[in-house]
């Protein structure tokens, strides 16, 4: 059974130690597996928390995404999507305890204060979240068409350049640019990584 962390330094996606723990894990290493707990467990009962969970519902819907992970580790996608994967798991879990709560007739009592800082929490799964959707982000930028990237790239500087000054770097018509702006992204919303958070967040 996991139980209640403490808190723990939270790891970005970015953190090259995200996808060696979890392909250390995959190959059965008992020691990975303890780490991307203690790492990831704050995170997790942070998002209990804010549903309000009784204490053990809390520890149940904890245990129920770590055995979810053990079904899924094998099949994640990206091990360094594993913070978002487990947020939006929790999320759904916590829900779904919530529910059934409500329909059982549970009064709902809250996880006891100070468990973890509310403070705390926030910031953990925050910067968690943060960390997923700028590496989201930065992968599906990467697999545009170079002149998407060229065309963005420069629409992103601060203050942008006017469009004739990107029509005469880039060698396009003035009146292309909106257009093609308007088409690579929709093939950033398109891409795998961009869609997963959306409908995480719906």
């Amino acid at each position: 059974m996991v139980t209640n962390p403490a808190p723990t330094r939270p790891a970005s996606r970015d953190d090259p130690l995200i996808t060696g723990l979890v392909t250390r894990a995959r190959n059965g290493d008992q020691q990975a597996w303890n780490a991307l707990v203690e790492q990831y467990a704050p995170l997790i009962w942070s998002i209990c928390r804010r549903y309000r969970l009784e204490a053990a519902d809390a520890a149940d819907t904890a245990q129920t995404v770590w055995l979810k992970l053990v079904d899924h580790l094998d099949s994640l996608r990206d091990p360094a999507a594993l913070p978002g994967w487990l947020a939006t798991t929790a999320r759904r879990e916590c829900a779904s305890t919530a529910h059934a709560a409500r329909r059982s007739g549970g009064a709902g009592r809250a996880l006891a204060a100070g468990a973890i800082p509310d403070d705390h929490t926030q910031a953990v799964e925050e910067h968690l979240l943060a960390a997923e959707r700028h590496a989201a982000l930065r992968e599906a930028f990467e697999q545009l068409p170079p002149d998407c990237q060229q065309l963005l790239a420069l629409l992103l500087h601060d203050p942008p350049p006017s469009y004739a000054e990107i029509s005469a770097r880039l060698g396009i018509p003035a009146g292309s640019i909106g257009p093609r702006r308007r088409r690579c992204l929709d093939k950033l919303r398109r891409h795998p990584a961009i869609t997963a958070l959306i409908n995480a967040g719906t």
